[in-house]
């Protein structure tokens, strides 16, 4: 047969390369401190898109700092993991210089003023020390050292939002970056309208349990000032605000004045936020891109600062006191998410004139923040055609130097409201395969109203997929692992284990007991005689299924419903109460089934029988082709 070269491949997302796929179709990363690594875990470059930046966060420096590095010879250097230290002789009058082996066994100098201390993840990275927050993140992040890890920090490339403060209570340090997994955010909050201070610490609960790595806390009703501080205390993930909100409770937006800017960013940082979204990248220049859009500004905070900036006939007080801002974040390590104050709210808006000028401007701010050591995140845009997504995340990567990218979404289609979890979703597995380090979830209420309970679930589980799909295609080490398990114990038709593997076992085994609640080695999709797994198991030729540490034992009655479970298919409406009250306290007798095997299972009951049997219980399942 004819033969076509595959393209270069990445690495294996499997850990110890099961299955047949070669690997990632992914560029090879290259985990170095310099604008090398901007293609570490990075799509092949369609032709066109805008080239990484030769630039690193190493190239803004604060004034009077220097940098460079130089290889040491392969007998000096030392084995074993990456050593680093700040040695303390003067390099010159009031400077001292710190010297430490990077992850690419490279030896970096930095000369740095003799009276300054490190505060911020950023800054220590600069210096080489490897923080206790460091360390962690390459604990979680097996795929990563922590050389590696401070590396990419002091490259700008990956931040730890972890506010002085909020260490000091529950938070587990994390990482966001183009070298790490990709991140999942949720974001809650009182509204004028609807919730409680008591009802979004539950939802942040909710949204950690079902895998949000950081939280967003939008209130802007009730108690704020109450609702940030129980949410902080109780989270384990860093928590993010878009403190302008905040700044407008009880005065008109036109009355914001830069004391009381820095007042309410002050106070936010000292309650433990570890994240703040500042749309300084809106500027009275850009106004005029706007007039012909069809849905204008739809960012809360760029909406209210160009008010501000009409109203004054002036600049973005935000972008003006940029600095000053910066001293204040950079005394709690409180990290810049950068807000795209200007983001397209419908399709016919992306990627304008208004959008790329902003961009710029984020760029722009992103240096300006390095230079006073404070770690950044750039926001990115929500409603994006599917066609310009790679174009919009290497852009970004180009003009903001590879600072992580976090992005809403983005929509791939406007006219789905309901189901925007699923069209965002869509658009958020590309724009992480192109570049962007952190998704923001969308929920079914996007659009329509505060997201309850559940929509928070449907949203973390709708961007976990985006984000798990995008690090599998990527090939980051390890990503398939629990994939090719879950695929090994399906192979083996070993239902328990299936559902422990699988992200919500809940459902799960709600779905699969609707239709067939004994575990035996067919399912309710094909039946006994159209088992595609169960032939191949059979067949002795081939491996499928034939793992020793998946076999399944003798078939079995599956367990009664737990409460989860039967509030699943109580919500799904396709079964009778009385069934759904059957499932959820059946005894053996019930589905009639003797204390060592279940009738059905074709070990056990002749092919007729088995036919039988699962014809009259599950009367819809239809045969696949």
């Amino acid at each position: 047969m004819n033969q076509y070269p595959l393209p270069p491949l990445g690495l294996n997302p499997s850990s110890t390369a099961q299955g047949t796929t070669p690997g990632s179709f992914a560029n090879r990363p290259a985990l170095t401190p310099g604008p090398l690594g901007a293609r570490t875990f990075s799509s092949p470059d369609t032709p066109g898109m805008p080239a990484a930046s030769d630039k690193t966060a190493w190239d803004f420096l604060p004034a009077g700092w220097m940098t460079d590095t130089f290889e040491l010879p392969p007998a000096k250097r030392p084995r074993g993991e990456a050593v680093s230290e700040i040695k303390t002789p003067s390099f010159g009058t009031g400077t001292k210089v710190a010297t430490f082996l990077q992850g690419d066994e490279t030896v970096r100098t930095v000369e740095f003023p003799v009276d300054f201390t490190p505060i911020t993840q950023l800054e220590s990275a600069r210096l080489g020390i490897i923080t206790p927050q460091m360390r962690r993140v390459a604990e979680r992040e097996p795929h990563l050292s922590a050389a590696q890890v401070r590396d990419e920090v002091a490259a700008g490339r990956m931040v730890i939002p972890a506010n002085t403060v909020h260490l000091g209570y529950r938070l587990d340090p994390m990482a966001i970056g183009r070298g790490s997994k990709t991140k999942v955010n949720a974001n809650m909050g009182a509204s004028p309208v609807s919730s409680s201070t008591d009802e979004e610490v539950e939802k942040l609960r909710w949204a950690e349990k079902w895998g949000a790595d950081t939280v967003m806390d939008l209130s802007t009703g009730g108690d704020l000032n109450a609702t940030r501080d129980a949410i902080i205390r109780a989270s384990t993930v860093p928590i993010g605000t878009v403190p302008i909100y905040s700044m407008i409770i009880g005065r008109k937006i036109e009355d914001l004045t830069p004391a009381m800017i820095l007042e309410t960013l002050e106070h936010q940082a000292r309650q433990g936020v570890d994240y703040f979204t500042i749309h300084a990248g809106v500027l009275k220049e850009h106004l005029q891109y706007i007039r012909k859009r069809l849905i204008g500004i739809v960012s809360r905070g760029g909406s209210l600062l160009a008010k501000w900036m009409i109203t004054h006939d002036a600049q973005n007080p935000m972008y003006t006191h940029w600095e000053d801002i910066c001293d204040v974040m950079r005394r709690y390590d409180v990290t810049f998410s950068i807000g795209d104050g200007l983001r397209p709210g419908g399709l016919a808006d992306a990627t304008d004139a208004a959008q790329l000028a902003e961009l710029y401007t984020l760029g722009e701010l992103t240096e300006r923040a390095w230079r006073k050591g404070v770690q950044v995140m750039v926001e990115g845009p929500g409603h994006v055609p599917f066609d310009q997504i790679e174009y919009n995340m290497k852009l970004q990567r180009t003009v903001c130097h590879g600072a992580p990218f976090y992005v809403l979404g983005p929509l791939v289609t406007d006219i789905f409201p309901g189901y925007d979890h699923i069209t965002s979703c869509i658009g958020a597995t590309a724009a992480a395969y192109h570049g962007a380090a952190m998704l923001c979830y969308v929920t079914p209420k996007e659009h329509l109203g505060l997201p309850k309970k559940d929509d928070v679930k449907q949203g973390c589980i709708a961007y976990k997929i985006a984000a798990h799909a995008a690090d599998v295609a990527l090939g980051i080490p390890g990503a398939r692992d629990r994939d090719d398990e879950l695929t090994k114990a399906r192979a083996a038709l070993n239902w328990e284990k299936h559902f422990e593997l699988s992200f919500d076992p809940d459902t799960a085994r709600a779905y699969h007991d609707e239709d067939l609640d004994v575990d035996t080695d067919f399912c309710a999709m094909c039946g006994h005689d159209w088992c595609s797994v169960r032939i191949s198991k059979e067949i002795v030729e081939f491996a499928s299924g034939k793992d020793e540490d998946y076999q399944r034992g003798k078939a079995k009655v599956t367990a009664a419903l737990s409460a989860e479970q039967r509030e699943i298919l109580e919500k799904r409406g396709v079964l009778s109460p009385a069934e759904i009250h059957r499932l959820a306290s059946k005894t053996k007798k019930a589905v009639g089934a003797d204390h060592d095997k279940a009738a059905c299972h074709s070990d056990y009951a002749d092919d007729a029988e088995a036919q039988s049997i699962q014809a009259r219980r599950v009367p819809l399942a239809q045969v696949g082709e």
